[in-house]
């Protein structure tokens, strides 16, 4: 399609660019973008995507906008309480930029509806906060073969990655399973209650996806396929994880559609967390009392390579595939940036040991020496 006057006035900026230029403005305004969650991560994610230019973009979310919503959720107002957060955002989106189609599904995804939104749309992106919408959207795209863009915060820490994309060998790059094989068991499922997260940070991780998303569809850049980028919002670090497509994983996916829609992804909210966060004082505390194990989930060989305490490395890719026996009483996890660490011990909580995160991570505990 050719870019009309006003197109060229509106997208000047960026067709500007060496990189860029009219050719991908013109992918972008072709594109078809589905949103999953119109909240923390959606709201920057679906801004930015409709100011470039994207041409239909879809908005998934049953959810009504609270008070509690607003200090992150930029798109609403105080005059937006109880009213649906799909139908608010498209209609802002609309005021932001009118030449482009957005399309309100005040829904809750689940196996009824997956496959049938997520097949209209040519990229997904991921803005959910729990572990069973993660999976079935996962499952959904590798199914349709449809690339997802995947972000996650957690207190001041957020993580970034594109799954599912197709080389040019027409093999896919990792998905969410290859990250985190097994979905959680209802009693390892945190809290949905907020866990607290700095306003700014869904933000930047939002921003961040549509950032890839743009990238992905203009056909420029470095995407974050096989890696996972991990930002810590009070040390301005970020580390890149890699992440390898494994063959067991697939077996992990339903097969075929109807699977798919028979498969049960619970999305129950019951479970209490079970472990603790401490910081490094009381982290080096608990590592000196008896009938206690301090483990690295951390894949071999990243780094900083930790040799100040005794320690058992147990990857989190390991730990997730097949649960280890631990019979201590206390047991300390650990990773880079504190955020890996958070759903071991959540999976390694069962009612007899106690259980501890170290909070930032070993990121943290570096910068403290």
């Amino acid at each position: 399609m050719k870019l009309n006057s006003n197109d060229k006035e509106r997208y000047s900026r960026q067709i500007g660019l060496k990189q860029f230029g009219e050719l991908a403005q013109q992918k972008l305004l072709q594109a078809k973008v589905l949103v999953i969650g119109a909240g923390g991560l959606g709201c920057p994610a679906l801004q930015y995507l409709a100011a470039a230019g994207i041409g239909n973009i879809g908005i998934v979310d049953d959810d009504t906008i609270s008070l509690s919503n607003l200090h992150r959720q930029i798109l609403y107002t105080t005059n937006d309480f109880d009213l649906p957060k799909a139908t608010i955002a498209a209609g802002a989106l609309l005021m932001l930029n009118p030449t482009i189609t957005v399309n309100a599904f005040p829904v809750r995804l689940d196996t009824s509806n997956a496959l049938e939104l997520i097949r209209n749309y040519d990229i997904i992106i991921d803005g959910t906060d729990n572990f069973s919408s993660r999976y079935l959207i996962n499952d959904a795209c590798v199914l349709l073969k449809k690339p997802l863009i995947y972000g996650s915060v957690y207190q001041f820490e957020g993580q970034v990655a594109v799954f599912n994309v197709v080389n040019e060998n027409n093999i896919p790059s990792a998905n969410y399973r290859d990250l985190f094989p097994q979905q959680p068991n209802n009693e390892e499922v945190p809290n949905c209650s907020e866990a607290g997260v700095i306003g700014v940070l869904p933000g930047i991780i939002g921003t961040m996806m549509a950032n890839e998303c743009i990238k992905l569809i203009a056909g420029i850049g470095s995407l974050l396929t096989n890696k996972l980028l991990i930002y810590n919002a009070l040390s301005n670090q970020t580390y890149e994880m890699d992440i390898t497509p494994k063959e067991e994983t697939t077996l992990l996916i339903p097969p075929n559609e109807a699977a798919f829609k028979a498969m049960q992804y619970s999305f129950s909210c019951e479970a209490e967390h079970s472990f603790e966060d401490v910081g490094i004082k009381d982290f080096l505390k608990l590592m000196q009392e008896e009938d206690t194990i301090v483990i690295d989930v951390r894949e071999e060989g990243e780094k900083p390579v930790i040799t100040s305490f005794e320690h058992i490395n147990i990857p989190m890719s390991v730990l997730k595939r097949q649960k280890p026996e631990i019979n201590q009483k206390n047991i300390l996890v650990f990773c880079h940036a504190g955020i890996r660490s958070v759903d071991a011990a959540q999976y390694l909580s069962n009612g007899k040991n106690k259980v501890y995160n170290l909070k930032g991570g070993i990121i943290r505990w570096m910068s403290s020496l």
